[in-house]
């Protein structure tokens, strides 16, 4: 196992440096001029690019700015973000928590239902359960993120006055953004921060505020998980192995959740890998919707002005947050079926 991770790791840092070529590769299609705005963090810098271009070497060959532009990436020096009025590093720190609050709440729950939908679908194929999972499949993953959560918002918000949108309160937030001392931003989740500070009713309104984007992100995405759970399923009950096991006499439930169910979680374990990753970039409609400033709503917001050391400094996120999914991928797939080692 010690070997095969090793490899992993190894080939790990080839993906990242062409990853890195390719992110830069994308910056060398601007001007330098517009590359030399990255740095710029005052409108006095505004007025002096020139330097700027001599000082970050905008005007070298290729290959020598990639390398200073890795050692300044390295560093931690991405520019200045004018959504943020901050520089990129502090208000990524600002605005991940956010985003990693609420994907450790939803991811779970996504991965988990939809094992054990597809689960009970592939198992009961044909009968009612089969027909309601498939179409609660089909209407959650056609419906549009965005309209799925303008509609759950105003059942339960608009209507019921539950679960409002945004992350506190305006009585909480005033506490927990207050210069006043009182409350300790440790993590930056407030889940996390409340319980830390010794103030629950900070975390029980976090908890609040998450119920909604949770539950819209569980039923959007967790449909085709459910799917690809399903299909997998069908295809392993009617191999071999479950024949003769089910012929030798091992009851139905240990053949479909120990035998079964191991093997079809193979191609599901890629899905939801991709999935959870997908997520960390930020779920940009149901961020904005309901009110939640994270990674999610900085992106659409660079975006449309064209923040440019922000998109770029994402980009490399998001890349990182992918190859470390495979990687955790990977790794699973060795402990889910062992063969996979020697491959």
């Amino acid at each position: 196992m010690a070997v095969f991770i090793s490899r992993r790791l190894i080939f790990l840092v080839f993906v990242m440096f062409g990853v890195s070529f390719i992110i830069f590769g994308l910056q060398m299609t601007f001007s330098p001029e517009r590359r030399a705005m990255v740095f710029v963090t005052t409108p006095q810098q505004a007025k002096d690019i020139p330097v700027l271009i001599k000082k970050y070497g905008f005007d070298q060959p290729f290959y020598k700015q990639y390398f200073t532009w890795l050692k300044e990436v390295t560093s931690g020096h991405l520019g200045y973000s004018l959504v943020a009025s901050d520089s990129v590093w502090r208000a990524f720190w600002r605005y991940f928590p956010i985003t990693l609050e609420l994907n450790i709440f939803s991811s779970p729950c996504i991965i988990l239902f939809g094992i054990w939908l597809g689960t009970k679908a592939g198992q009961k194929a044909n009968t009612f359960t089969d027909h309601f999972t498939r179409i609660f499949s089909i209407v959650g993953w056609s419906l549009p993120t965005f309209l799925f959560s303008l509609v759950m918002l105003m059942i339960f918000y608009g209507y019921f006055r539950l679960f409002p949108p945004s992350v506190l309160g305006d009585e909480l937030t005033l506490l927990v953004y207050g210069n006043t001392g009182e409350f300790v931003r440790y993590t930056g989740m407030f889940t996390v921060d409340g319980i830390l500070n010794g103030r629950l009713d900070v975390t029980f309104e976090a908890l609040k505020h998450l119920v909604m984007p949770v539950l819209t992100q569980m039923v959007v995405i967790c449909a085709i998980l459910m799917r690809v759970m399903r299909s997998g399923m069908l295809e392993e009950m009617g191999k071999d192995y479950v024949i003769t096991a089910r012929a030798k006499g091992v009851d139905k439930k240990t053949t479909i959740l120990k035998h079964a169910r191991r093997n079809a979680l193979i191609p599901v374990i890629t899905v939801a890998g991709q999935l959870v990753a997908a997520l960390m970039e930020g779920s940009i409609a149901v961020e904005i919707i309901f009110n939640r400033k994270g990674l999610g709503w900085w992106l659409a917001e660079s975006a449309m002005q064209l923040d440019m050391p922000v998109l770029m400094s994402l980009c490399l996120f998001i890349a990182i947050v992918f190859v470390l999914a495979n990687l955790t991928v990977d790794i699973i797939y060795a402990y889910v079926d062992p063969r996979i080692r020697l491959s």
